[in-house]
């Protein structure tokens, strides 16, 4: 498929190789196979493998847009096309990145308005999110040649305001959702406990919190020990809130008064919020430029090019999977299957399901043959149509609901887009000097890491106070 689709580029050597690389990562057959393996998951895992492979291709081969060698065959291709606002020649690879991912966002915009309302995979458009790989992949291909006719004015403005906007917006989407997955494991791990009075679930609570907290820590001493030293008043500042404000939560999770209003509240949630706090500390120290000599990481790299390479790719795959993650977790963001369920929710002992279409025509059938109206084999044939049926279907867990919404799935891959767009761009140096650029190491990713951090601990600590300055509209009885 990505040899076909590539052939009428092949006049164009950078244009076909280009296309030819992301069309045969992504082709039909490629996301085929990955249905295919993934089988036996059941069919929304396996969509949701093959969206996130686009977005880690789409991702790869715009950050490749800022590389020389990819500039100056853009110059070519583009007959000086973008060249009209540009005229050194330097924003070739900042309007590519753009325009590449404007035209993936593009097209999940366009079936995220196709599969409004799809609930179950019986609907015909849902076909539509699970199938046509071949049709889809051409698609997107299409939006990225496309893109490339809009005019340069255009993509100023999206790139430097509503893609700015938008990465800023998935952004705070990720934090809403850790502080709810936090919450969401600690009230799991306690229900199982409650229910099953078992040692395991009580050793997986207590074990997963101090593994948290000690892995915390030792982050913390490893920041402070290679990249607070000397004049490096801006790590040694950052280190040291991330450590004031998880020390803070921690206390505030077990304060009498939060427990009072909310006794699922503990310290395995502000455990989870730290670690992750922790980490985005050190990622955002780590990653920030050597010019003060404050990151010991990149004065002992070997071999540049190759930690830049890898630096890059990891980068591309966790925001894949962050995506993948956030777009079907739920949060009344009309999903209704995804994250961790509760047992028991309903907190009556009443019957709330109405029974299904299969064991109503069961009961029905065994009337019959209990009055004399159909022979004792009717049973028999209906048991072997429902196994045809279940075999028929092996692989398709939606059947009855989606796992998640196909609309609010797009949404956020759209976002997703921008966010990979503003990362790759905002701050980058243009002029790397013939290597490829490095992803995130700018002053700018660094302080959106920190702030980031500083943000989740303000929203996990408002969810443990809201009870208390809101108690009408909190019942954690």
């Amino acid at each position: 498929m990505g040899a076909l689709l590539s052939l009428p580029l092949l006049a164009i050597p950078s244009a076909g190789t280009l296309m030819s690389f992301a069309a045969s990562c992504c082709g039909a057959a490629t996301c085929s196979m990955v249905c295919s393996a993934c089988g036996k998951c059941g069919n929304s895992v396996a969509t949701r493998i093959a969206y996130a492979l686009i977005l880690l291709v789409n991702s790869i081969l715009s950050w490749i847009m800022l590389t020389p060698w990819a500039i100056e065959k853009l110059q070519h291709l583009t007959l000086d096309y973008v060249k009209i606002n540009c005229p050194t020649g330097e924003c070739y690879g900042w309007l590519a990145v753009h325009r590449i991912n404007f035209a993936l966002g593009l097209f999940h915009l366009v079936f995220a308005g196709l599969l409004f309302g799809v609930n179950n995979s019986k609907n015909p458009r849902a076909a539509l999110q699970n199938g046509f790989w071949g049709p889809k992949v051409i698609a997107w291909l299409a939006f990225i040649v496309l893109s490339f006719l809009i005019p340069d004015a255009f993509f100023k403005v999206w790139g430097n305001y509503i893609s700015f906007f938008a990465a800023m917006a998935f952004l705070i989407l990720g934090l809403i959702l850790l502080v709810d997955l936090a919450h969401t494991w600690a009230e799991y791990c306690l229900a199982q406990i409650e229910d099953t009075d078992s040692r395991v679930w009580r050793v997986v609570l207590i074990g997963s919190t101090l593994s948290m907290y000690l892995g915390s820590l030792a982050m913390t001493i490893v920041q402070y020990y290679f990249f607070a030293k000397g004049d490096c008043a801006m790590n040694q500042a950052a280190i040291t809130i991330n450590l004031i404000l998880w020390l803070l939560i921690s206390f505030i999770s077990v304060h009498p008064a939060v427990q009072e209003y909310n006794p699922k509240a503990g310290l395995a949630q502000a455990a989870m919020v730290a670690v992750y706090c922790t980490y985005l500390t050190m990622s955002a120290v780590s990653m920030e430029p050597d010019d003060k000599q404050c990151n010991p990481l990149i004065r002992a790299q070997g071999t540049r090019t190759t930690s830049v390479v890898m630096g890059a790719i990891v980068t591309m795959l966790t925001v894949a999977y962050t995506t993948t993650r956030a777009a079907t977790q739920s949060l009344g963001l009309g999903n209704s299957r995804g994250g961790i369920r509760l047992p028991d929710e309903d907190e009556h002992d009443l019957v709330t399901q109405q029974p299904g279409r299969r064991e109503m025509r069961a009961e029905v059938l065994r009337r019959a043959v209990e009055e004399g109206s159909l022979p004792a084999d009717a049973l028999l044939s209906d048991d072997d149509d429902d196994d045809d049926s279940s075999n028929s279907k092996t692989g398709d867990d939606e059947r009855n609901s989606t796992q998640y919404s196909y609309t609010v799935f797009h949404i956020i891959f759209f976002l997703a887009t921008c966010w990979v767009a503003t990362l790759l761009t905002q701050g980058q140096d243009i002029k790397n000097d013939g290597e490829f650029a490095s992803v995130g190491r700018t002053y700018w990713a660094s302080w959106v890491k920190i702030v980031s951090a500083w943000v989740c601990y303000g929203m996990y600590i408002w969810t443990l106070v809201a009870p208390i300055v809101l108690p009408d509209r909190f019942d954690f009885s």
